[in-house]
């Protein structure tokens, strides 16, 4: 039974570890089903620290977002870089491959409303677009 509370432990450790490296929380706040058949509605507070890229990714339904505070360089494939800062929101349609920068000294906060696919991942990672 010790051996399986400290591999419980380490596992914790290593995932918060890697969390912390990363310098992005996604912390989910509320998870509903949708009006909308097959999916469903996330809302969650979302933290980029200074000077970190989120990698390229893509959500299975659309993510609508509200900066709360900092700034960020939002790339979307086939856009030009775009800055967004507290008190501007923007929409990423379901499937599109989109990523973040923070070139800032403080931590970017932003709050997420995601109306995704019931049953999968709420992001997986994508290749980067081709320039």
């Amino acid at each position: 039974m010790l051996r399986q509370l400290s591999a419980v432990s380490l596992l914790l450790i290593s995932t918060s570890l890697l969390a912390q490296s990363t310098g992005i929380t996604r912390t989910i706040v509320t998870k509903a089903d949708s009006s909308i058949p097959g999916k469903e509605d996330v809302i969650a507070r979302v933290e980029i620290a200074a000077g970190v890229t989120v990698g390229w990714h893509t959500h299975p339904g659309d993510e609508i977002s509200y900066i709360s505070e900092g700034e960020a360089e939002l790339l979307v494939a086939n856009h030009p870089p775009r800055k967004v800062k507290a008190g501007e929101g923007f929409v990423i349609p379901a499937g599109v491959v989109h990523s973040a920068k923070n070139h800032g000294t403080v931590p970017i906060k932003l709050i997420g409303v995601y109306v995704v696919d019931k049953d999968k991942p709420l992001a997986s990672p994508a290749p980067a677009p081709a320039p």
